[in-house]
């Protein structure tokens, strides 16, 4: 071991030497004591991961070495609540008894909450719903954490030097910060009741436990900081102390001693007022550079710059050493970067580092995987992504798959995207929501929903699925009662009774209830669906312990909530927790997110997603302490974390291979790129930048997806079925669909192929329903009117009908008014009809003759008996009927149809027997739209050319113009050979179902005019 010398022994790593390694490095030869090898050495480090990547360094290093085994350090991290334990006799447990013992964190976050709510009650403001009082609580948890760490007490928030200036922020600040400081206050003396502290005062009180027994008697055995970069005070005075022991060092990463002193005074005062009571942090303070937290620790230590040495031993995997100076001069400070005008070209290229820029965040996540896949061909050559972006990780591993390359986010990710959370959300959306159609066949769906057994499994699917099909369309009444009628249409009533009784438990009643008992009851129902499976994977891990852990503390603060905020409430929670996978990925692939990649180090490195709002991330301002209250108190601001995100980036660059990647746009829209990626463009220069533009990869990734075999073009569809399968009924509705569109009267009538509704349609879209409403009630109407009960308003009856469908609460608020003004409108025209000797003879009726040997078949809304003694087909419309001109067109056959049914076939009525036949001589739309020029709702329409309108077909010529149209319809396609082309007629506006399936998009393009033929 080297002999100590004068002066704290303080060190830093330069980034191109690789922290982690080039620290094992130099550990192992000043520390290594024979066979004990450094099992006496301390390592104090800043988290576990860092821990671990210390650990594989240590591998490496012995494996590189020739040794057959090596005694590693203790590790012990600084923020570990229990560090009097994990130091063992370095700090006697007993010595430090006298500590509190740390609240738990939840049980923190809940009570705050009720804190909240009864500072608010007493001071009568609006109380806050639940979700956003526990939000809020989680907030003011952040802030007091923010508080303790730079050791500010609430008398601090009474100084003078926050009192001067509260009186220049808006009210809206004012508020914040009174409603925090009275809640403070009220936490503190809660605290001293339980004879509790907070994790972060703990932690503080540990720093300077050790500090103070160290300083008296220092250790016999050493102790190392590594990597310790936290500026926080107690820590940095511990540092201190650890500096100056017999056999301490402190061993910081990347700190600049390169960098001018008239550029470190640039970085500003950072913790260090130039008069006393003067602000040790202003507005002109460099925060977002990489080395501001660095000043700011060594300040804090008591330390200058000059009196760090360089660590001059050099890990696995270094770079040159010119990097190092390209780093520093990349992030000089505004004025100091003026100095770039002189530097040579040599000084200013980076060897090594490549920029990379692809269109969207798709196809870089393709270019990265591509270049993982082309390093792991070089034998040992390790690979590391470094992302701040989630969402692009996640892609990366997707990629990588399809080459077999199993790399996992070690970042994690959040619990509430996982298998488990995702299940259990989708519970809570139904106990907060009511019963969806959206979350309870995602729910009943879930792959963990009968995992456990294969054979339950499928019969389970059967079943929801027959449920799922039949339930799609507009969202049913909330309820049991139309999910049961739905089941039993559906025919799996058995199966949906064992749903319904699991599912019952969900359902509370309006008005607040234990969180506890809510947290019990979902995950009570999770097993009753998915038994152990829920629970046993890592995701399921994690989320047993969260509900355990919150369970236990709201039982213990009494925690109550509405059911509707569950849900909400359960995200934020599970978004707290970062699900990490387990191990066996690939050995040479680690996908990092920006505090899991320090200290890491490969041989490639690809920093990914370098835009704004990503790296570096958008700064989170304080909710409660306004800007200027933070630099009162002495407390850096929110733009400190771009400063530690710069540093990051600092690091990365120190490896031998680096390249800096982003997308033009991501999944919301064009991108910006980040500023230090901008910084790297403007040292490199327009001609230097260009060579480190990389191409190959970019335009490999474009292609790889995208080049396929050359086929010939997907021709315009025109199926040619066999004679057999041609001989098909022709509905008065698909009549017009067969001559505008052949396809889909194809697809509908031959293939059998419907459209599948979405679940929970919105029924302000879908005429269908509304359509089936009014034709229900009108049938229904004239049926009890027929019936001869006495005098039925209509408009009554139909409002009494619509509360009994239970129709969607939104359909009748915005629906019903207008529908029933349509109602009032038919009812005055009925009764004008009637007294002119107008007979509804029946409704809702249906249909048949017989053209050809074809059936033709259809449903009439409504026949009246003309005066004459002739018939009137009536059907409604909720929307506009078709024109005059789109009959004439054969774009709108239906009610001619119904007229030669009526002529040359009969109408039955299946529940009365009764039949109707005859000439039919009046054809209407009565629509429930307002007609031009008018206001009110309800009116009738002929669709013939009579008086007043230019167009249409006369009507002595409506029904033989309709038996044309069949009869060719039917030569053509039904008994005869001619192909049912897709779009035959572009001016037919018929439906869009079929678009898909006929691959219009692939062929329409080529038409070259309204008749044209791409065939």
């Amino acid at each position: 071991m080297v002999e100590r010398t004068a002066g704290p022994a303080l060190y830093t790593i330069a980034a191109h030497r690789g922290f982690a390694d080039a620290l094992v490095a130099g550990l192992v030869p000043r520390y290594r004591e024979g066979d004990l090898g450094l099992a006496r050495l301390t390592l104090l480090v800043p988290s576990s991961r860092a821990a671990r990547t210390i650990s594989e360094a240590f591998i490496r290093h012995a494996g590189a070495a020739g040794l057959q085994g090596l005694l590693m350090p203790r590790m012990v991290t600084v923020g570990d609540l229990d560090l009097d334990e994990a130091l063992g006799n370095l700090l006697d447990p007993l010595g430090a008894s006298d500590i509190p013992p740390a609240v738990d964190p939840g049980r923190r976050w809940l009570e705050l909450a009720a804190l909240i709510a009864q500072d608010m009650a007493e001071a009568g403001d609006t109380p806050l719903p639940g979700r956003a009082r526990l939000h809020l609580a989680r907030e003011m948890a952040r802030t007091m954490d923010r508080l303790l760490v730079e050791e500010k007490t609430p008398d601090d928030l009474l100084g003078d030097a926050v009192l001067d200036r509260l009186g220049n922020l808006s009210e809206h600040w004012q508020r914040a910060i009174r409603l925090f400081a009275r809640v403070q206050a009220r936490w503190v003396a809660r605290l001293a009741e339980t004879g509790e502290v907070d994790a972060a005062t703990r932690r503080n009180l540990l720093f300077d436990r050790a500090a103070k027994r160290w300083r008296a008697t220092p250790p016999a055995t050493p102790i190392v900081a590594a990597g310790v970069t936290s500026a926080s005070p107690a820590l940095a005075r511990l540092l201190r102390v650890i500096a100056d022991l017999p056999n301490g060092a402190v061993i910081l990463p990347d700190l600049d001693l390169q960098m001018s002193d008239a550029a470190w005074d640039e970085l500003g005062r950072a913790g260090a007022a130039p008069e006393p009571r003067g602000d040790i942090f202003t507005a002109r303070d460099a925060l977002t550079h990489p080395q501001y937290h660095l000043k700011l620790l060594l300040g804090r230590m008591g330390v200058a710059r000059e009196e760090v040495r360089p660590w001059h031993r050099s890990g696995i995997g270094a770079a040159e050493s010119a990097r190092a100076r390209a780093i520093s001069a990349l992030f000089l400070p505004p004025e100091a970067s003026r100095s770039w005008v002189d530097l040579p070209a040599d000084q200013r290229r980076l060897k090594g580092v490549r920029l990379m820029t692809s269109a969207n965040i798709e196809e870089e996540a393709q270019a990265i995987a591509l270049m993982v896949r082309e390093a792991l061909e070089q034998p040992e050559k390790r690979v590391a992504v470094v992302t701040a972006d989630r969402g692009l990780a996640r892609r990366v591993v997707q990629h990588l798959a399809r080459w077999h390359i199993a790399a996992d986010d070690s970042a994690g990710r959040p619990l509430a995207l996982t298998a488990a959370g995702r299940f259990l959300g989708l519970l809570a959306e139904i106990m907060a929501d009511g019963i969806t159609p959206q979350a309870l066949i995602g729910a009943l769906a879930h792959p963990l929903v009968r995992a456990g057994d294969a054979e339950a499994r499928r019969l389970w699917l059967r079943s929801l699925r027959a449920f799922d099909r039949a339930l799609r369309g507009p969202a049913p009444p909330a309820g049991f009662a139309p999910l049961r009628h739905i089941a039993a249409e559906a025919k799996v009533a058995a199966w949906w009774d064992e749903v319904e009784a699991l599912l019952t438990p969900l359902l509370r009643a309006d008005g607040e209830y234990p969180l506890a008992e809510a947290l019990e009851v979902l995950a009570s129902v999770a097993e009753s669906l998915a038994g152990e499976s829920v629970w046993a994977r890592e995701d399921g891990r994690a989320l047993g312990t969260m509900i355990e852990a919150l369970r236990m503390q709201a039982r213990a603060c009494d925690t109550r909530i509405d059911p509707r905020d569950v849900a909400g409430v359960l995200r934020d929670c599970m978004d707290e927790i970062a699900v990490r996978p387990p191990y066996g990925s690939h050995p040479r692939v680690a996908i990092y997110g920006l505090l899991e990649a320090r200290m890491a180090r490969a041989d490639l490195v690809i920093c990914a997603g370098l835009n704004e709002g990503s790296w570096p991330g958008t700064p989170a301002v304080d909710a409660l302490l306004a800007p200027d209250i933070l630099r009162a108190l002495g407390v850096p601001g929110a733009e400190f974390r771009i400063g530690l995100a710069a540093h990051d980036l600092a690091g990365c660059l120190g490896a031998p291979e680096v390249v800096l990647s982003r997308a033009l746009r991501d999944a919301e829209g064009p991108t910006l790129p980040s500023r230090f990626l901008l910084r790297v463009e403007a040292l490199l220069g327009e001609d230097l930048a260009k060579d480190h533009r990389e191409a190959t990869i970019p335009a490999l990734a474009q292609r790889i997806d995208r080049l396929r075999s050359v086929t010939a073009d997907y021709p315009r569809p025109a199926p040619d079925p066999a004679p057999a399968q041609r001989q098909v009924p022709i509905s008065a509705t698909a009549l017009d669909r067969l001559l505008g569109d052949p396809y889909q009267f194809y697809a509908k009538a031959i293939l059998g192929l419907s459209k599948l509704d979405p679940l929970g349609a919105d029924p302000f879209s879908d005429p269908a329903l509304r359509g089936t409403l009014m034709h229900a009630i009108l049938d229904r109407w004239h049926r009890a009117r027929a019936a001869g009960v006495g005098p039925v308003p209509l408009v009554p009856f139909a409002e009494q009908a619509l509360a009994e469908e239970q129709v969607h609460p939104l359909f009748r608020a915005l629906w019903q008014p207008r529908l029933i003004a349509a109602l009032e409108t038919f009812e005055a025209l009925i009764a004008e009809h009637e007294a002119q000797g107008r007979v509804t003879l029946a409704t809702e009726i249906s249909g048949a003759m017989d053209v050809a040997g074809v059936q033709v078949h259809g449903r009439a809304d409504r026949i009246d008996r003309l005066p004459d003694g002739s018939l009137a087909i009536i059907d409604y419309k909720t929307g506009r009927p078709p024109s005059a001109k789109q009959v004439e067109k054969g774009f709108a056959l239906q009610l001619g149809l119904l007229g030669l049914i009526a002529r040359d076939g009969q109408f039955e009525d299946k529940q009365s027997g009764q039949f109707v036949k005859g000439e039919a001589a009046g054809f209407e739309y009565w629509s429930f739209g307002r007609k031009k020029g008018e206001e009110r709702f309800g009116y009738i329409d002929v669709p013939m050319k009579t008086a007043g309108k230019k167009k249409g077909v006369e009507p002595h010529d409506f029904l033989p113009h309709h038996e044309t149209k069949l009869r060719e319809a039917i030569a053509r396609f039904i008994l005869g050979t001619e192909p049912f082309t897709a779009r035959e007629n572009p001016d037919y506006k018929g439906y869009n179902d079929y678009d898909q399936l006929m691959r219009l998009e692939e062929w329409v393009i080529r038409l070259t005019d309204a008749g044209g033929d791409s065939t």
